[in-house]
């Protein structure tokens, strides 16, 4: 391959023992103009030299393209680096001596503030442009998947909400024990493991069906007896406990025994008198019961009765009475004053009459009892989680005697036996029988 040679002048001796340092140094200058550099002479003006040919070999080649190319690198990086800093033109980090006039000037683009609902804060770099995508891009949670209903599933929440099943949040269950943590007379630690012993304990202790068995006494008997307990109970002032304890030691003795006519309201003065004595600090003396009765009986026949009854029942008092379940469901339903005067009410309407106080245990009376106030007071829910797990009873297993009470409540004020319906419509305890009675379970 032709190439094109040193001029002769210039050319120096192979073996360069006699060269020159300055024409050393001159020859080595003209070699890199063969590169395209343009380099001065120690001593001579800058002027153009003539350029200088070479062969071309695969190095020489190779080191051209990688001086093309980063000479091309470098004016990119300085159309990058160049910009406009308060009319100041900048270029690679050093201001130019003449400021470019604000008209002049480019206008740099103002990005939109972005809307703070869709702005996601990242701690790098590097995730700006995974947050722009996810911005964008609608997440998993509001996915159209959930916002489409099916025909089926709109029938069926139609139907729910024709029906009243509407789903409903779950009812929490209230701990009615966590105000009495600190009362030790409460024994908040026992006192679910004793309601589960008087739920076995009043089925071994439960009367059955006896009122076939007296040949003179009838059910109108029994509740003209209660009625008349109930008045003696209210002026000696007793306990609620020994009123419901006096009518259990009635019930149990007359399924054990056939009683006359005669001697059933001595059986009643009888069992109040052991109850009083159970119950009671400060019990009546039996000359109490003997001027209440208007000396009906003396002295001698009551104590023969109570020891009669206590034979009987193998004196075998401490059972649970409705009074037991009444005190903790009443509890369970966070009542006031007038919720507790009609409960009250209701459970002496149920022990009055036969078919309530034997039919039923005293647990389902005394729920049923706390059901029906609660219909009467409109009080809502009237069934809640909170009795359901305390009483054990759901609300359609108390539907029937709660009619039976509402039944009783409605024809209280006609009843030939008024001593409860003006008991409870006394100002002391709150006028409640006075109350309309629950129309949705008459």
């Amino acid at each position: 391959m032709a190439s094109t040679m040193i001029p002769d002048q210039n050319r120096v001796d192979r073996e360069g023992k006699n060269q020159k340092n300055v024409a050393g140094e001159g020859r080595n200058r003209r070699a890199l103009g063969d590169i395209g550099n343009l380099v001065p002479v120690r001593g001579v003006e800058r002027k153009s030299q003539n350029q200088i040919s070479r062969p071309i070999t695969r190095g020489f080649c190779a080191q051209l393209l990688a001086n093309a190319q980063a000479a091309a690198a470098e004016n990119n990086n300085k159309k990058k680096i160049e910009g406009n800093v308060d009319g100041v033109i900048v270029i690679d980090g050093s201001e130019a001596a003449a400021a470019v006039p604000k008209n002049v000037q480019r206008r740099v683009p103002v990005k939109p503030k972005p809307n703070p609902e869709n702005v996601i804060e990242i701690s790098s770099d590097i995730e700006k442009k995974d947050v722009k995508k996810e911005t964008n891009k609608p997440s998993r949670s509001s996915s159209s998947k959930k916002n489409v209903h099916s025909l089926t599933s709109v029938l069926t929440a139609r139907s729910k909400a024709a029906c009243g099943l509407t789903n409903r949040p779950k009812e929490q269950i209230i701990d009615i024990d966590a105000a009495d943590a600190d009362n030790e007379l409460a024994v908040v630690e026992y006192v679910e493991d004793m309601y589960i012993f008087y739920k076995l304990a009043e089925s071994e202790s439960r009367v059955h069906d006896y009122i076939d068995s007296q040949p003179e006494i009838n059910d109108k008997m029994r509740a003209i007896l209660v009625d008349w307990l109930i008045e003696v109970h209210n002026r000696f002032e007793l306990l609620q406990e020994t009123l419901y304890l006096t009518i259990n030691i009635v019930d149990r003795y007359l399924s054990m025994k056939m009683v006359p006519r005669r001697e059933l309201q001595l059986v009643g003065l009888g069992a109040m008198l052991i109850a009083c004595k159970y119950e009671e600090i400060w019990a009546p003396e039996v000359n109490d019961f003997v001027c209440i009765s208007d000396k009906a009986y003396t002295h001698q026949q009551i104590l023969v009765m109570e020891k009669s009854i206590l034979g009987r029942l193998e004196w075998y008092l401490t059972v649970p009475t409705p009074y037991v379940f009444l005190a903790r469901f009443m509890k369970a339903s966070i009542p006031d004053n007038q919720m507790e005067n009609l409960v009250y009410f209701f459970g002496e309407l149920g022990t009055m009459n036969y078919a309530t106080s034997i039919i039923y245990c005293p647990s389902m009376l005394a729920a049923a009892a706390v059901y029906a106030a609660r219909c009467t007071l409109g009080k809502s829910p009237v069934w809640n989680e909170t009795l359901k797990k305390h009483s054990g009873y759901s609300e359609p297993q108390l539907m029937d005697c709660a009619k039976l009470l509402v039944s009783f409540h409605h024809g209280a004020p006609e009843g030939k036996l008024k001593v409860i319906y003006r008991k409870y419509s006394n100002s002391e305890r709150g006028c409640v029988a006075l109350l309309p009675p629950a129309k949705s379970l008459l």
